[in-house]
């Protein structure tokens, strides 16, 4: 399993540097829409490589999805988690009991008793 997790590592880094080299050339990033940057003092453009554009997108893209599932999951979790400690105090109930009637007698006989 490990070599085939290294093996799809190793096939997405290549793509990524194949995509980084692919494209290099400068685009203008304008960070205020040009319609409201009339009515700001200030209207920000920076030029940067097209690849870092991309991968930049796809990295907001993975952390807005890890977040998102992350909130979506949280119910889940906090029922497994209140499942748990139910499940821990009904065993400390067994063992209570079971010392209560005593261990060397079977569970069956316990019943009937």
């Amino acid at each position: 399993m490990r070599v085939i997790s290294y093996t799809i590592s190793v096939i997405l880094m290549i793509g990524l540097v194949i995509v980084a080299v692919a494209n290099r050339q400068p685009v203008i990033l304008n960070l205020v829409p040009e319609g409201l940057s009339e009515l700001l003092p200030y209207a920000y453009e920076v030029s940067v490589p097209l690849f870092i554009v991309i991968l930049l997108g796809v990295m907001v893209g993975l952390l807005i999805g890890f977040v998102w599932e992350y909130i979506r999951e949280f119910r889940e979790r906090a029922a497994a988690k209140r499942t748990e400690r139910e499940v821990k105090r009904l065993r400390r109930e067994v063992q209570r009991l079971r010392a209560e009637l005593g261990e060397e007698q079977d569970d069956i006989l316990a019943l009937i008793e």
